[in-house]
């Protein structure tokens, strides 16, 4: 029984140095970046965007053109605001400013783009896109489309080059489909504005709904298409009347001071932690700088831009999962005081408190999802920091540092209660 009980402590024991250990290699991947052979892991701050507020960008003013036959309204510069703004965002959450200024001028400012015409040719262009048959008529638009991707595709020679995918919807399919099946042999030109961007030789009827543009130099040009034309034609031509770069809006040392304050806080709460909790303080921050590396890989692969409010976001969810911990905690000693074992208090206590961080969580949860719903901007970033925040934080709260608590006083190296702040 006593070699069971002895190998019970060391496999503990064992799990908790690797958790321990695991932590701290990838937090120093993370965090720091690291070279393996020909393999190069970055520091995951250059892999998430940052906002207006904290790195510049490039600020854009648009002049809308309107004609005898399409002439200027405020509904169509709403329209082209809306448009601009979902083209900007088939990129990921960058977060752009986009503002009307007198009655025909659009000002876009978008972060961590440095190149104006990249930011031209993603907000400036009309993408009024048209297939055109032999004799120039227009076969469908644009407005027939519902999906389009940049995509790399083996042409009829087996070699690998980027092409952009469409999709039609029901209408659009019929008029493809009795387009190939009348001109096969012939040319279908595919026209955005004023320009041919691919001329295809029909071989056969296509009556799938899908159909793909070629001549794409790379398949950078082909996602900015397809970003185009998902995002849909303007209703007016925008000419561009200002084009320059700028910079953080809070300041050229604003990105550094935020995440130097975001450090202190951190750190604040983790001796706080260790201070008043002890043995299980050691256990929340382990869970809390589990929190960070989750929550900064989820915010790097979602491609969520960063913004001081969304700084301001983390820190509070980081309080939120201490105070989880906390409350945890608490119940774990009222169980302890009325005599149960610490494993059984520490299931007990896990129990009460769940009700209570469910209840607090999900409360903030809601008026995060309000805020990203109903605001724009800043205040959209606040929300997606938040609201990712509250759910990993609930997550390495109740999973987590459980798991952690019950091995390390399965361990048997501390048995003293005064260790655990009991």
């Amino acid at each position: 029984m006593s070699k069971q009980k002895s190998s019970s402590r060391s496999k503990s024991g064992i799990q908790l140095i690797l958790i321990t250990l695991l932590i701290a290699v990838v937090g120093y991947i993370l965090f720091s970046g690291i070279s393996v052979g020909v393999y190069d892991i970055g520091n995951i701050s250059q892999s998430i965007n940052y906002g207006l507020d904290l790195t510049g960008g490039v600020n854009v003013v648009l002049e809308a053109e309107g004609t005898d036959e399409n002439p200027v309204t405020a509904e169509k510069i709403d329209s082209a605001m809306l448009t601009i703004r979902q083209r900007i965002d088939t990129l990921g959450v960058s977060e752009p400013t986009i503002t009307k200024q007198g009655d025909n001028r659009i000002r876009v400012s978008i972060p961590s783009v440095n190149d104006q015409q990249e930011a031209l040719n993603l907000i400036g262009k009309t993408a009024q896109l048209e297939f055109l048959a032999p004799d120039d008529t227009v076969i469908l638009t644009g407005k027939d489309v519902t999906d389009s991707k940049g995509v790399m595709q083996k042409n009829d020679n087996g070699i690998e080059e980027a092409v952009v995918t469409l999709k039609f919807n029901d209408e659009g399919t019929k008029l493809f489909a009795e387009a190939t099946q009348k001109y096969i042999g012939q040319v279908i030109k595919i026209k955005l504005d004023d320009e041919i961007i691919s001329s295809p030789t029909v071989n056969v009827a296509i009556t799938n709904g899908e159909a793909v543009i070629e001549g794409m130099a790379d398949i950078t040009e082909a996602g900015n298409l397809a970003s185009l034309i998902r995002g849909g034609a303007l209703p007016v031509k925008l000419n561009p009347v200002e084009v320059r770069t700028i910079g953080p809006t809070l300041g050229q040392n604003s990105l550094s001071k935020s995440i130097l304050a975001g450090m202190i806080g951190v750190g604040l709460v983790l001796f706080f932690m260790l201070v008043f909790y002890r043995g299980m303080g050691i256990i929340a921050d382990l869970a809390l700088i589990i929190y960070i590396i989750i929550f900064m890989t989820i915010m790097a692969a979602l491609n969520v831009t960063l913004t001081l409010p969304g700084i301001a976001g983390l820190i509070l969810s980081i309080g939120m999962a201490v105070d989880a911990n906390v409350i945890i905690f608490e119940r774990i000693k009222e169980e302890a005081r009325l005599g149960k074992s610490l494993l059984t208090a520490i299931d007990a206590g896990f129990s009460r408190a769940f009700s209570t961080i469910l209840d607090s969580n999900v409360t903030t949860l809601i008026a995060g999802v309000v805020l990203f719903f109903l605001g724009s901007g800043s205040v959209q970033g606040f929300a997606v920091t938040l609201i990712l925040g509250i759910l990993v934080s609930m997550f390495t709260a109740v999973v987590i540092t459980k798991h952690l608590v019950i091995l390390l006083v399965k361990t048997e190296l501390f048995k003293s209660n005064a260790f655990y702040g009991i």
